[in-house]
């Protein structure tokens, strides 16, 4: 299939006239990302993680645009996020990550999805499902290998390996997860690998994943069969306090609703936390908490957010309401902001990461939140 083949996706967003803020996706930059990790691992197969609605920035879209460029097998967390998956990815295989739980057996048969089975108790229940059903359309198997979360025990593992190789599960992956990954000399790491290798030598045959999108750097000892990046696709670094190897992808702005003036000791927003040292001048942005950035980007003594307003950085005055921002265009020259320009507030040498990390959490949570109520523009379909 060709990217010209590749039908505009339609999007339910409001109207751009209609709401403050827009959310802008990169398509073409989300399948560079892919074919960039590819390369990484010449060895093995690149799925993408798709779950959380593609990490906040639209399952639909992103999962058809890579789909095109030739992604063959797709992570989602959830049946209701495989049951969106579907029909963009006809020929897909799709990992349902939370598993096989009671009374989920027919939409799996329906989606021809596979779950990810994560304890002996599942795997009896998946057995005895497609022994049922006679169905063969295949699962993965988790074993835990340090994180402590999901996935079989290894010496539950170790155990099941010789019926595995003898009796039919349906067992089409074999997969760990890594717990510390974007930090590269964290001796988990070394761990991980060299469990997670001792137990594929019992599952012989079997194709195996241990990658997420930090693992990938880790080297060829952590690629296996097949990577299963996430968040880098999305433009989140996964070589913290290295450049970024992972293009932008997206960018939020919001429309200036009013531009106003304070003078010498007048306060700002909620709670009265930011009190003007000088006569000032404020833009009042049309966006909030509720459209994904942090209240904790509010603005004090010491303001912890920024925008980009005609050009150049500015920061964020009080607090951060539910739907509005006040930023402090004082510097700007006098005419230089008007009501209905736009402030941006990722983009324009803002990245995701910049934003998270000054919001003291993770590029990760941050693309989740974002923009449910903006009007969405995907520009590379």
């Amino acid at each position: 299939m060709t990217l010209a083949e590749v039908a505009p996706e339609p999007i339910d967003t409001p109207a751009a006239p209609e709401t403050g803020g827009t959310l802008k996706v990169d398509l073409a930059a989300i399948e560079a990302n892919w074919r960039t990790l590819s390369r990484r691992i010449p060895a093995s197969e690149c799925a993408a993680v798709v779950k959380a609605n593609a990490y906040g920035l639209g399952l639909e879209p992103v999962a058809k645009r890579l789909a095109a460029a030739g992604c063959k097998t797709f992570f989602v967390a959830d049946i209701a996020e495989a049951r969106r998956l579907r029909p963009r990815v006809p020929e897909a295989a799709i990992y349902v990550l939370n598993g096989f739980s009671p009374g989920s057996g027919a939409a799996f048969l329906d989606l021809g999805a596979r779950p990810v089975i994560n304890s002996t108790t599942e795997l009896a229940e998946w057995d005895a499902f497609v022994g049922q059903h006679n169905w063969h359309g295949g699962a993965a198997l988790h074993v835990d290998t340090g994180m402590n979360r999901l996935g079989l025990p290894v010496d539950e593992a170790e155990a099941l390996a010789p019926r595995v190789q003898t009796e039919n599960h349906g067992i089409t992956l074999l997969m760990s997860h890594l717990a510390c990954a974007e930090i590269p000399g964290h001796p988990l790491n070394a761990a991980q690998i060299q469990l997670f290798k001792e137990i594929r030598l019992l599952f012989r045959g079997v194709p195996a994943s241990l990658a997420n999108s930090s693992g990938i750097f880790l080297g060829d000892a952590a690629h296996c069969d097949l990577a299963r990046p996430g968040a880098a696709l999305y433009g989140v670094n996964p070589t913290p306090g290295h450049p970024n190897p992972m293009q932008s992808v997206v960018e939020l702005t919001a429309r200036i609703l009013q531009v106003r003036t304070l003078d010498f000791g007048a306060t700002v927003g909620y709670g009265a936390t930011w009190t003007a040292k000088r006569p000032s001048r404020l833009a009042v942005a049309a966006v909030g908490y509720a459209d994904g950035l942090p209240r904790v980007l509010s603005g004090h003594d010491r303001p912890r957010g920024i925008a980009v307003i005609a050009g150049k950085l500015c920061p964020f005055v009080g607090r951060i309401s539910m739907d509005l921002i006040c930023i402090d265009i004082t510097d700007l020259p006098e005419g230089a902001v008007h009501r209905g320009d736009q402030a941006t507030f990722i983009g324009a040498g803002i990245s995701v990461d910049d934003v998270a990390t000054a919001a003291g959490t993770i590029g990760y949570e941050l693309l989740t939140h974002l923009g449910a109520r903006c009007h969405h523009i995907y520009s590379g379909a």
